[in-house]
C-alpha cells in the first residue's frame, strides 16, 4: 500500500462522538474497497480509553463474517477471559478471539542491524533487534490487516501506537526486552511524549525493510479530558503509512502533555481497580509524572486494585527481588548478567523509580506494608487514605487537603505531566 492518509480529523477543541468514529472508519474503509479476509489487532483492556472497543465493533459490523479474527495486542499482559473481552468489543462474537501468545507462535521477519541500534543509541546498546510478530498475522492469508489503537505519550517508544502496536503488541520476549531496554537506557526524560526516538527509528526500520508485505492499515485515535476529567475523542486519523500518525502525535503532544508553571511538591495519582491489577502497569503513575515532581517531594498512589508488581510470577519475583532501583544499579545488574536476560523487567525497575529525587508512597489495596517496602516504596493503608483524601470529590489539578496543597491525577494513563522548560 501507499501512503495514503484515508481519514484525518481532530484539533484540541474537537469532541468526535461514537458515531463520527463509526463514519470516518467506515469512509476509509469504503475508499480501500471490498475485502473477505480481515484481521483486527487492537489493545488490550488496560487500554480501555483508547476507543478501539467502539472502532472494533463497527469494523465487525463493517465486514461481517470476512473478520476473520481478533488478536488483541497483548505484549506482555495477560490474555483477555469471555467477559472482558465482550465487554470492550460490545457485538464481537469471541469465537472470533485469538490470543497473543508473547513467548511462543512468533515468526521472526527479520533483524535490525546492531550498527543501526549502536548509531541510534549514542553507544548506549549494542545489541541487534528482532523484528517476531505473532505467526498468524503472517500465515493467515489476510487481505487487510487494522491495527487499532491510541496516540499518547508512551515511556518506552515516546508516542504510543502505529507500529508499536504491531512490533510490541504482538511482538515476542526478545523483542519486548531489547526495546524496552533501549528506551529505558536512553532516558526516559529525553523520550516521553516526543514522535523520533531511538525505539521509534528501530520500529520504522522493521516496517519499512522487513513488514512492506502486510497490508497494515492503521486507526488511531487520539483522547483527551475535558475540564471535568470527562474523556472525550479529540481525534481519529486513519491510513495506510506514517501520516496519520504523525498527525496523531502532533495532536497528542497538544492534548495529553500538561506543562506545569513550576514543580509539584505533593501528588496523588489514582489508579482504577477495574484497569490496574499490578505495578507493571499501574507504574504509569511514576514515569508519567516524574518529569513534574520536585526534588524531595512526594508521590502518593491510591491503588486499591493492585495486587503483584509482575504481569507474569517470573518478572514479579524479579520486581521482589530487586526492587525499583534506578537506572545505575539497573545497568549494573544487567551488565553483571544477573538481568541480562531480562531487559524489560530491568526497564521497568528503571521505569518504576523515582531515581531518589522524590519519594513514592504505594497504597495498593492487595500488598502488604512489607512488600510494598520490600521495593524501595513507602506504605500507606489504601482505605484509609482514600477516605481521608476524599477522592470522589478531587478534581484534576490542584485541590485542598487536610495536609495542605496536592496535585491530583485521576488517570495517569492519558497524559504526561511536565514542569521541565
Amino acid at each position: 500500500m501507499n501512503d495514503d492518509l484515508l481519514f484525518s480529523r481532530g484539533s484540541e477543541d474537537t469532541i468526535l462522538s461514537d458515531q463520527d468514529l463509526r463514519d470516518g472508519l467506515t469512509q476509509a474503509l469504503d475508499a480501500l474497497g471490498p475485502k473477505t479476509r480481515v484481521c483486527a489487532l487492537p489493545p488490550d483492556g488496560t487500554r480501555a480509553h483508547a476507543r478501539a472497543g467502539i472502532l472494533t465493533s463497527q469494523l465487525y459490523d463493517y465486514y461481517g463474517s470476512s473478520l476473520s479474527c481478533v488478536i488483541p495486542a497483548l505484549g506482555t499482559h495477560r490474555s483477555m477471559g469471555q467477559d472482558e473481552f465482550e465487554r470492550m468489543f460490545p457485538g464481537v462474537p469471541y469465537s472470533l478471539h485469538r490470543a497473543h501468545e508473547w513467548r511462543t507462535g512468533l515468526t521472526e521477519l527479520g533483524r535490525v542491524p546492531k550498527e543501526f541500534i549502536s548509531e541510534i543509541s549514542e553507544g548506549a546498546c549494542s545489541f541487534d533487534w528482532p523484528a517476531q510478530i505473532n505467526r498468524h498475522i503472517v500465515e493467515g492469508g489476510y487481505e487487510l490487516i487494522v491495527s487499532i489503537g491510541q496516540v499518547v505519550p508512551h515511556e518506552v517508544v515516546g508516542m504510543a501506537n502505529h507500529s508499536k502496536n504491531l512490533f510490541i503488541g504482538t511482538g515476542g520476549i526478545e523483542a519486548i526486552n531489547r526495546s524496552h531496554w533501549l528506551g529505558a537506557v536512553c532516558g526516559i526524560e529525553r523520550i516521553m511524549g516526543k514522535l523520533d526516538t531511538p525505539v521509534r527509528a528501530v520500529l520504522d526500520y522493521a516496517l519499512k525493510n522487513f513488514a512492506q508485505a502486510l497490508p497494515m492499515l492503521w486507526v488511531l485515535t487520539v483522547v483527551g479530558p475535558l475540564a471535568d476529567g470527562t474523556m472525550v475523542t479529540r481525534g481519529l486519523f486513519i491510513g495506510t503509512g506514517r501520516s496519520c500518525l504523525e498527525q496523531a502525535a502532533k495532536l497528542s503532544e497538544a492534548v495529553n502533555i500538561q506543562h506545569l508553571e513550576k514543580p509539584i511538591e505533593r501528588a496523588l495519582v489514582w489508579l482504577d481497580p477495574s484497569e490496574y491489577r499490578s505495578t507493571w502497569l499501574g507504574n504509569k503513575a511514576i514515569y508519567r509524572t516524574r518529569m513534574a515532581m520536585a526534588d524531595g517531594g512526594n508521590l502518593t498512589i491510591i491503588a486499591p486494585g493492585i495486587r503483584c508488581f509482575g504481569e507474569d510470577s517470573g518478572i514479579d519475583s524479579m520486581i521482589r527481588k530487586h526492587g525499583y532501583c534506578g537506572t545505575k544499579a539497573c545497568m549494573n545488574l544487567v551488565a553483571s548478567g544477573v538481568l541480562a536476560e531480562h531487559l524489560a523487567a530491568a526497564a521497568h525497575l528503571i521505569h518504576g523509580s523515582s531515581e531518589g529525587r522524590f519519594s513514592v508512597t504505594l497504597a495498593a489495596g492487595g500488598l502488604s506494608k512489607e512488600e510494598v517496602q520490600c521495593v524501595g516504596y513507602q506504605w500507606a493503608d489504601c482505605n484509609d487514605l482514600a477516605q481521608r483524601l476524599k477522592i470522589a470529590t478531587l478534581r484534576d489539578g490542584y485541590n485542598d487537603s487536610p495536609d495542605g496543597p496536592l496535585y491530583f491525577i485521576r488517570n495517569p494513563a492519558l497524559g504526561l505531566w511536565s514542569a521541565q522548560k
